[in-house]
């Protein structure tokens, strides 16, 4: 021990000895010169003794000590994943967990409430909350609807000592997206629809198109079309083209002015994956009626019969009337027909006499 005559010389060894902590060689107090920062290092190992300022020899065993730092609030809480994405169905009850943030703080959680974090929302409101402990993130309101408003950016703060005044804090975005349900039913736009086809019109050929809107997207957007009523004689067909959820009327067929003209249809579409929690707001399907026109074609005149045989005397007077044929106009104009001869083969039988045959035309005129 030094009696103040300046004998004893203190020295200092080990973890941060010269560098971080200093010794007075002649007081033997320990000063720290560089800034602690406990995150970095909580703590360190230290060895002083004791010598003789004249000879050198130890005066007492060296002594070994540890210096631990105590934590102060000098870190913020981060979210080190930020910022986040999410996804919450339309509709969903109040109370629904969207996500749940993490925010870190390497403070000494061991310490006082330097580490102790709480969760707050700084933007989002009335929409969503987050529980101040866990930092789920949660649906504030029922009913919020997709095709209202598709996205809301949330704004989450995360603040320590318990988030009382003086602590620190940090912040993130969530952004939070509503997923489609089937909460809207289909709906034609018309509640009539008119088209034409001629009745020529070949088998299997689209008539025309019709189209169900539906707010709805996705799998809870496809509908199927069907004919209930106005097709008795099983004329029409329609399908639905996958790619736009169109409804295809297709003449299944054949068709005939002067027998039906017009076809009246009540055509129906339909959601085709119901979600049962939402079945009070349908019906999830919708009518509207289709009036197809036939437009005539000018068809050529038909004999009653395709083949006439007459006999004659060789010796008929000329301008005898030998044969009355008939031909009808099968539009609804029945148009007056004029006939007249195309071509004459004449044939010799074995006793030289000629056969004559006539093949007949037949004009409409208007």
């Amino acid at each position: 021990m030094d009696k103040g005559e300046g004998s004893v010389r203190y020295i200092l060894s080990g973890d941060g000895a010269g560098t971080v902590f200093t010794i007075d060689d002649n007081t033997g107090d320990i000063h720290a010169v560089q800034r602690l920062d406990r995150e970095e290092k909580t703590h360190y190992t230290l060895r002083a003794q004791a010598l003789d300022r004249w000879t050198g020899r130890p005066m007492e065993p060296e002594s070994e000590f540890i210096i631990k730092i105590q934590d102060i609030n000098d870190n913020e809480p981060k979210f080190l994943d930020g910022p986040y994405v999410a996804s919450v169905p339309e509709m969903s009850p109040m109370g629904t967990s969207v996500i749940q943030l993490t925010a870190s703080d390497a403070d000494d959680p061991t310490y006082g409430n330097s580490a102790r974090v709480v969760y707050s929302i700084l933007q989002g409101q009335p929409y969503f909350s987050v529980e101040a402990r866990t930092g789920i993130i949660r649906t504030a309101l029922s009913n919020m609807d997709r095709e209202v408003k598709d996205g809301y950016q949330v704004v989450v703060q995360a603040k320590d000592m318990g988030g009382q005044m003086g602590g620190l804090s940090g912040t993130t975005t969530v952004n939070i997206t509503l997923t489609d349900v089937n909460d809207n039913p289909p709906r034609f736009p018309h509640r009539l629809y008119q088209m034409t086809v001629l009745e020529t019109g070949m088998v299997g050929s689209a008539v025309g198109r019709i189209l169900a809107e539906d707010a709805d997207e996705g799998i809870n957007a496809e509908l199927s079309y069907r004919i209930i009523d106005g097709d008795r004689m099983n004329t029409f067909d329609i399908v639905t083209d996958n790619s736009n959820q169109v409804g295809i009327i297709i003449l299944k067929e054949p068709l005939d002015f002067e027998t039906k003209d017009s076809y009246t249809l009540t055509v129906e579409g339909t959601n085709t994956h119901l979600d049962l929690r939402f079945l009070n707001l349908g019906p999830f399907r919708d009518m509207t009626r289709v009036v197809v026109s036939v437009e005539d074609v000018d068809e050529p005149p038909q004999f009653e019969i395709n083949f006439y045989q007459v006999e004659v005397y060789e010796d008929v007077a000329v301008g005898t009337t030998i044969q009355t044929i008939s031909a009808k106009d099968p539009d609804a104009a029945n148009n007056s027909i004029r006939y007249d001869v195309v071509l004459v083969m004449s044939l010799s039988s074995e006793n030289q006499e000629t056969v004559s045959f006539y093949l007949l035309s037949r004009f409409t005129t208007e």
